[in-house]
């Protein structure tokens, strides 16, 4: 940037204001392992979305001026920043992290206007040269072994390197591929695993803005938006957990849910009625397969108007609700921000009188279409509309409602795009759409949580489409409209890992694919590969070929079967994590680099993935394959179905039928599970079962009511199990404030 030198700077508290010739740029120590650089360029203010509350913590903080750099330092974190923000991070190894690029930027792609007309006349989508200047920007040296990973959800391998994206969140229906630059969630964070070291960066500006990992040049990564300010967080730690724990102690971290929203979740657009919901429950209970919740699209409702109930099709409100609660299925019901413009429609009406939707840059209220017809869109920017969108939920949750999953919140329309000039308000500022748009599905889930909380004492479950880095706080999340191809069940993993290193542990694909067919083999293959994510829906689109497992012969069921079941069991384990998530930041599904960045072969491994630090899953992902070449870091594994015990640090290849999805236990790992059950709360969950490998093993449990908020309170148990060699297994409670198991067992992996 192009600010001079520094002329003077001053110290107070964590802040060092540092007075360039054109520009003041403020560096605060958050922590010692996290500081934010942010230069005014736009607004004075912060105006973090993602950011709640003060952070900053006590630290000693020294500096010195050297020449023309001015030097600011923690016992983690040394900067040096010198003329036009040239940056220099160092650890407290003194070794260099980050540091800005000497040089100037190359751009891409320079096209005549001759070729960029030829390419437009057959229909190719390129990039105007007028793209490569923007008034925010970031240009970082890339060094040689750098690796990165994070940005949410983002297509294509987990390694981001040499790939460029858009953080603009976009409703996109085609068949995704990695060449994709944005989806439905902008999470401008990035972790970059150095050949020696590591760090993140955080770019909080809601605006478009763009990342380009060394695909224009090789020499150096870029940050750059379209407006608002450069407020970058860079956050330090030894390892690569250290910095996800860093950056959600910044944004906030996924909080306890439910356990019953980790039960197997049915979903299709398509169930009509009521008679539709019903065969559903009743095939899925006739099969044996177990379900906790089924959710209802946009149908439910009378004319695709929020808040309202189609009694035609499903009857009173509420009686069905109570219908499905009596054989144990819990309900969640899809809610659209598109508010139907419609004279006598509630919604409609009180928007309107108290003005709360968007409007256009002459004041009158803006209409789009979208499901319900012209539709107006609420200012969720401002806290008196979140407000009342959130007391609406008041309905939902009177006739029974167990969760509310929120859509087409990019705001996503069908006469295209909001005009980036809409007038949206950032609480009593107005402002635009460019500005918040990426903020739109953050505020709407910011809303709907409020308004949970307000009306039910239970913890809320909310799943968004679109979101802002720290909406985890709020909303658990899915990757929206995949397809039924391989290489979308093949991208499920490393998207999924991406989503919980930045924040988002509680996040699923929908399983066997929302658009086209699934064909049995990639029904099964897909079960297996998605038992472990922390969100367990099927999902898929009206006019698609059905693919509830029952709609699949005996073959295929009984494997999907199998999974789900395996999943009931496992569901202590998972809920172990997100109770220790809550605390760490950590995610429930981990790349293997995140646990082994030092090895190598993890930087890129996009086919396998743990579940917390003691299960290895890596599924079968390639059509007709029965053989999966499986890699185990160091230590000793064990084959979860045959007990066998593998040295890691090597490639091993596993015969994988269409039923068998290769799983492997860490030596020295105790696992708690459950006897698995029809739907939780079938009965209750007094009895305990620890597998655990040979090895003497230790592990912390956490037990609870598993619905409301109690354990904040101290209704809980901590059970601290070890066990030796010999098998003698040992209790310590490290807390006790809940009713106990009536018995704990332990099974050793290979032994009856």
């Amino acid at each position: 940037m192009e600010i001079g030198k520094v002329t003077s700077f001053y110290v107070s508290g964590n802040e060092v204001h540092l007075q360039y010739e054109k520009q003041e740029v403020i560096v605060t120590v958050i922590t010692p392992e996290i500081v934010n650089v942010f230069v005014p360029c736009w607004q004075k203010e912060h105006l973090s979305k993602a950011v709640e509350g003060d952070k900053t913590v006590p630290c000693v903080i020294s500096t010195e001026q050297q020449n023309d750099t001015v030097c600011i330092g923690t016992d983690k974190l040394s900067l040096r920043i010198g003329p036009n923000l040239k940056l220099e991070v160092t650890d407290a190894g003194t070794q260099v992290l980050f540091h800005t690029y000497e040089g100037e930027r190359v751009p891409l792609k320079r096209l005549s206007d001759r070729s960029l007309q030829q390419l437009a006349a057959e229909g190719h989508e390129v990039s105007s040269n007028d793209d490569f200047h923007y008034p925010v920007q970031m240009v970082c040296a890339l060094d040689e072994g750098d690796d990165f990973y994070g940005l949410g959800d983002k297509s294509g391998f987990l390694n981001k390197k040499y790939y460029e994206y858009e953080n603009w969140n976009s409703d996109i229906p085609q068949a995704h591929t990695e060449d994709f630059h944005a989806l439905y969630k902008s999470v401008p964070f990035l972790i970059c695993k150095k050949k020696q070291g590591v760090y993140g960066l955080f770019f909080d500006n809601t605006f478009r803005s763009h990342i380009n990992l060394g695909k224009e040049k090789e020499e150096y990564f870029f940050y750059a938006a379209a407006d608002g300010n450069l407020d970058m967080y860079i956050l330090g730690g030894e390892t690569m957990p250290d910095v996800v724990k860093n950056y959600t102690t910044l944004t906030g971290r996924t909080p306890l849910p439910q356990l019953w929203t980790l039960g197997y979740q049915q979903s299709r657009w398509g169930y009509e009625s009521a008679s539709d919901i019903r065969e559903v429950a009743r095939q899925l209970r006739e099969n044996d397969i177990p379900c906790d919740v089924i959710h209802f699209d946009i149908d439910y409702m009378q004319d695709f108007k929020v808040f309202t109930w189609d009694d035609k099709n499903y009857g009173k409100p509420g009686e069905f609700m109570q219908e499905l609660a009596d054989q144990g299925f819990k309900t969640v019901t899809i809610i659209d921000p598109g508010t139907k413009k419609e004279d006598g429609y509630f919604m409609h009406d009180e928007g309107m009188e108290y003005g709360y939707f968007a409007t256009d840059t002459n004041g009158a209220v803006y209409v789009n279409e979208v499901w319900p017809g012209e539709s107006n869109y609420p200012d969720f920017g401002r806290s008196k509309v979140r407000e009342w969108w959130g007391d609406h939920h008041r309905f939902l949750v009177d006739i029974g409602v167990d969760g509310v999953w929120n859509d087409m919140n990019e705001p996503a329309s069908f006469r295209g795009e909001l005009p980036q000039d809409v007038v949206f308000h950032d609480e009593d500022r107005e402002t635009s759409h460019a500005e918040m748009h990426n903020v739109y599905g953050h505020y709407m889930s910011k809303a709907t949580y409020d308004g949970l909380r307000k009306h039910t004492d239970k913890r809320p479950f909310i799943i968004t489409r679109a979101c802002y880095a720290g909406t985890q706080k709020y909303s658990t999340v899915w990757t929206g409209d995949n397809q039924s191809l391989w290489a979308h069940l093949q991208m499920a993993i490393p998207q999924l890992c991406n989503l919980g290193m930045s924040g988002f542990a509680f996040a699923g694909t929908d399983i066997g694919g929302f658009g086209a067919d699934a064909t049995p083999e990639l029904m099964a293959r897909w079960i297996e590969a998605a038992c472990f994510s922390p969100l367990f829906r099927n999902h898929a689109a009206k006019g698609t070929k059905p693919q509830e497992p029952y709609r699949f012969d005996e073959q295929i069921m009984g494997i999907y079967r199998k999974y789900v079941k395996l999943r009931y069991a496992f569901l202590p384990y998972l809920y172990d994590l997100f109770y220790q998530g809550e605390q760490t930041g950590l995610p429930i599904m981990r790349p293997l680099v995140l646990h082994y960045e030092d090895d190598p072969n993890t930087h890129n491994l996009n086919g396998e993935f743990l579940v917390g630090e003691n299960l290895l899953v890596a599924p079968v992902v390639e059509q007709g394959a029965v053989h999966k070449l499986v890699y185990l870091p160091e230590g000793r594994w064990y084959d979860l179905w045959t007990g066998e015990a593998y040295e890691g640090a090597q490639y091993i290849l596993r015969e994988a039928q269409l039923s068998v999805c290769p799983m492997y236990v860490k030596a020295g790992s105790m696992i708690p599970t459950y006897e698995p059950v029809s739907y939780v709360g079938e009965k209750p969950y007094d009895r305990l079962t620890l597998l655990a490998t040979p090895e003497a093993a230790s592990y912390v449990h956490f037990q609870d009511n598993g619905t409301d908020y109690a354990y904040r309170e101290g209704a809980y148990n901590l059970y601290a199990f070890s066990k030796d060699e010999k098998g003698t297994l040992t209790t310590v409670m490290e807390h006790e404030n809940y009713p106990r198991y009536d018995a704990i067992s332990l099974k050793i992996i290979g032994k009856e």
